[in-house]
């Protein structure tokens, strides 16, 4: 094979190789037996024989370099002559040689000083970026999807693995105008449109996206183009759907939207929202307070002589009742608490009836069966108490205005010492709650203002976020999600569909809300899943698309504590998946989000990134093969990206393939519009009517 040299290895190291030119070559292309081959150009490769192998390594430099010549006399110098040098990085092995060559990601036979290198010829490249060909696609482990064309050779697809895109996690990053939506809705088109068998009409029908769509960018490339749109079925869901109950929200989340005081608010508000939840328990004068337990106990514990100053008084050696019986006071307070502790209020008032207490103590018959029924009020009243921290996170409704008006007041009268102290300190959380509720913003996405439930509000609320509401809906039906569903339906000629992308416009949201809604969203999704069966796990795969993901997972918190959604999405990151639920991040500043959750992806679609640290960030979370290909991350043009990980068999710089209709992501025409004279755009009045009504 000595006619497909180009040139020779003179240095190696774990992943590069250091290439010279054979001195005959005066050209970027070389002469083959069946075609002119060329070398010696970025993004191009090499081939690299060793034995039966092949080494195939991308070319990330190139450079001519003068050397000086001496005769052997060393009596003359001769003129400088120029000699070609190659950088390649090494990517992967075609194996074989008995005919069944693959190509595999990977090197692990390395080549030797001198070792020969050769051109790439056809073949090399129908094994790089066609390794199954025909014949049956293994979906889990084969590169068939079409994304894009390769720049270096353009006869040829870059082709990915859905399953290991979506699977384990990608991130599509880049800086802003450089393609990420565009990437994206390409990908679902190609995805949507892929005949995964053939001669047979067999497209996607059970997919479930979800899109969490900040700037409103993607109703238009998945929705306008009535063709895609019957195959896609996307579903688009703006700010008058797009509503989640508060009474879904666990305890870490009403911990990050009201943000109490950590000292005493905190635990005031958690004990409320259980009371509220388990409200069959805690109406207000259900329960003993701590207070009222406390002096029960006293009073069990008391000597004679304790209950004879709390009942009466010696008038000249005889008894006289007092008027303020401290013991009968007790009892009628307790009495007052209701059926839960009528018989232990009796038998104290029975106890503050005794006409003498002189040597009874502990020895009382009624003292005895008080200390039996307080025993067995305080066991219950513990077992009750677990349930209602159990309770506390569980997705059951409760009225909002009530946990303001009541069940606050409730777990003040709980606490020991001056209850006017502790609702001295709990005011300024009640004036939060009560500004929450009246906060358009705020109130009308999370529904604070409902006050009844209306029945199976949890399921049908992840049907219609997971686009399967065909299952639950009803005509008849005119709560919230049944009723914009009809409505946007209608649209779609077909209410008995799957709707396989929800596209959840965010872009109306206030940026108060933001974070907990969409941390909401996906932690209702991710627990949802996990309640299947442990046989069913992965059976209903979804995968959530972040978009401008840094406004809600950053790594550093802009509250002063933990951001609610990144803590949601790092585990989602982490378990997700297991129970068959991924991510996919885009972003446009990397460095600035959570690296819990950039460092769980597998795959990576980057577009042009030119701040420096963003750079130096994506290059500390890939191999050091892959960070020499991102040295060309500032130049990349609009529309390129470098695609690397396991979706992808080695990683390649691809144009990615268009798409119509694009995303409403363009870059405003300033010079173009600015030419124009039409003087009736924008309507001012219209626009503002429909702000100020929270419309777009």
């Amino acid at each position: 094979m000595s006619e497909r040299q180009i040139g020779r290895v003179v240095s190696v190291d774990n992943s590069r190789v250091f290439i010279r030119l054979d001195d005959e070559l005066t050209s970027i292309h070389k002469s083959g037996l069946n075609d002119i081959y060329e070398v010696a150009r970025i993004n191009s490769y090499l081939i690299i024989p060793i034995g039966s192998d092949r080494i195939v390594a991308m070319i990330t430099r190139v450079k001519m370099q003068e050397e000086t010549e001496f005769d052997k006399d060393k009596q003359s110098i001769s003129l400088p002559s120029s000699s070609r040098y190659v950088t390649a990085t090494m990517l992967g092995t075609i194996e074989g040689g008995d005919g069944k060559e693959q190509f595999i990601l990977g090197v692990y036979n390395f080549p030797v000083l001198d070792n020969p290198v050769w051109y790439v010829t056809a073949d090399d490249l129908d094994k790089i970026f066609d390794y199954k060909g025909n014949g049956d696609i293994d979906y889990s482990k084969d590169f068939y999807l079409p994304i894009g064309k390769s720049p270096a050779f353009p006869d040829y697809d870059v082709k990915i693995c859905p399953d290991q895109l979506f699977a384990k996690h990608a991130a599509i990053l880049g800086n802003t105008g450089s393609g990420k939506s565009c990437t994206l809705a390409s990908i679902l088109h190609s995805l949507f449109n892929y005949r995964f068998k053939e001669n047979n009409d067999n497209y996607l029908e059970n997919a479930h996206f979800i899109i969490f769509d900040i700037n409103g960018e993607y109703k238009n490339a998945l929705i306008a183009n009535e063709e895609i749109f019957k195959r896609i079925n996307a579903f688009h869901i703006d700010n008058e759907g797009l509503k989640v109950p508060y009474w879904f929200m666990n305890w870490d989340d009403f911990d990050y939207l009201f943000e109490p005081g950590a000292g005493t608010q905190a635990p005031i508000l958690k004990r409320a929202v259980g009371l509220a939840r388990n409200s069959k328990q805690a109406e207000s004068k259900k329960c003993l307070s701590p207070f009222l337990m406390k002096r029960i106990r006293i009073l069990i514990d008391a000597s004679s002589e304790d209950l004879k100053k709390q009942t009466g008084e010696s008038d000249y050696g005889k008894w006289k009742w007092k008027e303020n019986n401290e013991i009968l006071k007790l009892a009628d307070v307790i009495l007052s608490n209701g059926d839960k502790t009528r018989n232990i209020g009796n038998k104290i008032k029975e106890l503050g009836e005794k006409s003498n207490f002189t040597d009874i103590g502990k020895q009382d018959t009624t003292l005895c069966e008080i200390n039996k029924l307080y025993s067995e009020y305080i066991e219950d009243y513990r077992q009750n108490q677990i349930t209602n921290d159990k309770n506390i996170d569980l997705p059951t409704w409760f009225n909002y205005q009530e946990l303001i008006a009541k069940f606050i007041d409730a777990a003040i009268e709980e606490q020991e010492g001056s209850s006017s102290r502790i609702s001295e300190y709990l005011s300024t959380l009640r004036l939060r709650l009560e500004s929450f509720l009246n906060d358009q913003r705020i109130a009308v996405p999370l529904l604070l203002s409902t006050e009844e439930e209306f029945s199976d509000s949890l399921a049908k609320f992840l049907s219609f976020i997971l686009g399967d509401f065909y299952r639950l809906f009803k005509e008849e039906d005119k709560d919230l999600f049944s009723s914009y569903y009809a409505d946007c339906s209608d649209e779609s000629s077909n209410k008995k569909i799957v709707n396989q992308i929800s596209i959840l416009d965010m872009s109306l949201l206030a940026y108060d809300v933001l974070e907990s809604l969409t941390g909401l969203i996906g932690r209702l999704i991710i627990e949802f899943v996990s309640h299947f069966a442990p046989g069913d796990r992965g059976k209903y795969p979804v995968v959530l698309v972040l978009e401008e993901a840094q406004n809600y997972i950053p790594e550093k918190s802009r509250k002063g504590h933990e951001s609610i959604t990144k803590k949601v999405f790092e585990r989602i990151a982490r378990e997700g998946r297991k129970y068959g639920v991924s991510l996919i991040i885009s972003s446009q500043r990397p460095a600035e989000l959570s690296k819990t959750v950039l460092s769980q992806c597998n795959s990576f679609i980057v577009h042009r990134l030119q701040n420096p640290d963003d750079q130096k960030y994506i290059k500390g979370l890939v191999s050091s093969a892959n960070s020499d290909i991102l040295d060309q991350l500032p130049i990349l043009p609009q529309q390129h990206a470098i695609v690397m990980g396991d979706c992808v068999r080695t990683p390649v710089q691809v144009r990615i393939n268009n798409v119509a209709p694009i995303p409403n992501s363009d870059n405003p025409r300033f010079v173009e519009k600015w030419l124009e004279k039409q003087r009736d755009f924008p309507d001012y009045v219209e626009i503002c009517n429909k702000w100020k009504d929270g419309r777009r």
